[in-house]
């Protein structure tokens, strides 16, 4: 939930940089600053370190100091931004109440463009590309520059580590990102884990609550991803169980095929569903026709992770004989249900008949 959470912030980052006037603004620096910490938790160094570069290298800061980095708002970076922050505060304490003076400013606080150079000074020595001349310039920004409390711990603390550093390579100075430039596809792969997560949960409730009055395995959406992501050795596993187990079921549940859970499919079975709503755009509206059975899910699977995994000729005969058995078991209104297993019957039926061709 936490990458979820951090991959999320990105997207929102990235859409507040394409907004109208986002590079003539002060949202422009704060928003890369965010996006550079983001991604330097994520480990990803040198994406954070463009991110910096568009900071430090931007011509006016002159709106800048409007917003400063708020400690409060950061994710765990690392044990020195984390020192920093609480001598920050415990400074403030000592001011407030043994010296008795009174609260000035809020301290867990740092200046937009000195904490883009500190953040890129920790990732070029994170990737063991910090140089001489890096150092160097750090440190002249410093001296013309009116800090904050945490600024001031901060290149304390970059002081200190910077002289057990190693001083190694050279490299390309110029940013390779852009405002706009974000891959979603770690977010996408993290929200299917996340769901196929609580689907499971909600499997494990429902045998729970209702496992006296219906057979439910509570592994169907987990081979379901399993497949999605390509171990079929690990979905053909869990299928063959469930197959099993739902051969003797009176009652059992069914998977919906909203939109929602597509994603999820493949193209085979997408493109069926496809094609029973272009006959009958209704037919979502009737259970028979939307759903199909765990039963039904489990022999789709076994069936396409047989095939991808080249079983013999025996392992698709038995498929066979489970499908013929959950056709009769099914009633004539599943409309959905007879329509996959007639497809994964084909299929098989297909299998067979090429591997008999190929031993003869």
């Amino acid at each position: 939930m936490q990458l979820i959470e951090i991959e999320l912030s990105k997207a929102y980052l990235h859409r507040t940089l394409i907004c109208k006037d986002s590079d003539s603004d002060s949202i422009y620096c704060l928003a890369n600053v965010y996006l550079a910490v983001l991604y330097y938790t994520t480990g990803q160094y040198q994406t954070a370190i463009d991110h910096c570069t568009l900071v430090t290298r931007s011509q006016d800061h002159s709106q800048c100091s409007s917003h400063v980095v708020q400690g409060e708002l950061l994710p765990k970076i690392d044990d020195d931004i984390d020192t920093v922050l609480g001598l920050a505060v415990f400074y403030q304490y000592v001011r407030t109440a043994a010296l008795n003076q009174r609260h000035t400013q809020h301290v867990s606080v740092f200046t937009t463009e000195l904490f883009a150079h500190y953040l890129n000074i920790r990732c070029l020595s994170a990737t063991q590309m910090l140089t001489n001349s890096d150092s160097q310039q750090f440190r002249n920004y410093v001296c013309c520059k009116e800090l904050l409390i945490a600024d001031v711990v901060a290149v304390k603390s970059f002081m200190h580590s910077c002289h057990c550093q190693p001083i190694t390579v050279h490299r390309s100075q110029q940013p390779t990102v852009i405002a706009n430039d974000l891959d979603t596809s770690e977010l996408v792969q993290l929200l299917q884990r996340s769901a196929v997560e609580h689907l499971t949960t909600y499997r494990h409730l429902e045998a729970r609550d209702f496992g006296s009055v219906a057979t439910i395995v509570t592994t169907d959406f987990e081979a379901l991803y399993a497949y999605k992501r390509g171990d079929y050795q690990r979905c053909l596993q869990l299928s063959t169980q469930n197959v099993h187990t739902l051969l003797s079921a009176v009652h059992m549940p069914v998977v919906p095929t909203f939109p929602e859970f597509i994603q999820l499919l493949d193209n085979d079975i997408v493109s069926l569903i496809a094609l029973a709503l272009i006959v009958n755009p209704e037919c979502r509206r009737h259970p028979g026709s939307a759903n199909i059975t765990q039963m039904t899910l489990s022999l789709y699977l076994m069936t396409q992770c047989q095939s991808k995994l080249c079983h013999a000729v025996t392992s698709l005969a038995q498929t066979l004989n489970y499908i013929d058995f959950s056709l009769r078991r099914h009633p004539l209104d599943s409309t959905l249900n007879h329509l996959t297993l007639e497809l994964i019957k084909y299929k098989v039926l297909t299998s067979l008949k090429t591997m008999r061709l190929t031993i003869s």
